[in-house]
């Protein structure tokens, strides 16, 4: 740490565990991923909630049938909206370490 609180730079780490720093690349490809997970998560879980939810605007039903409806969509928005972002995270998190080859111009792990 420096004399103001903030960390050195030798400290820093990557989330790969190497030490080195990230490029500005690598960061927009990662904010890009969070923007697309947001995004999709948030279309999923509208699609979700209306699916369970929806009935409650177009039928005549008791207010405790509205009310039991509108609670379990926004729960299983909640939900859905979790495991997708989480999955696409994953999926990126995965692919970035397989995706690039140790060396440049190899193609095939026996090359």
């Amino acid at each position: 740490m420096s004399n103001n609180g903030e960390p050195d730079d030798h400290c820093r780490g990557t989330a790969d565990g190497a030490g080195g720093r990230r490029g500005q690349a690598e960061r927009d490809a990662v904010t890009v991923e969070i923007g697309y997970a947001l995004a999709s998560a948030a279309f999923v879980a509208a699609v979700a909630f209306g699916v369970v939810a929806g009935p409650a605007l177009f039928l005549d039903l008791s207010r405790g049938t509205v009310r039991a409806l509108v609670t379990s969509g926004g729960g299983l928005a909640a939900a859905v909206f979790a495991l997708r972002v989480a999955t696409v995270l994953f999926r990126f998190h995965g692919a970035g370490a397989a995706a690039q080859p140790s060396q440049p111009g190899r193609t095939r792990p026996d090359s």
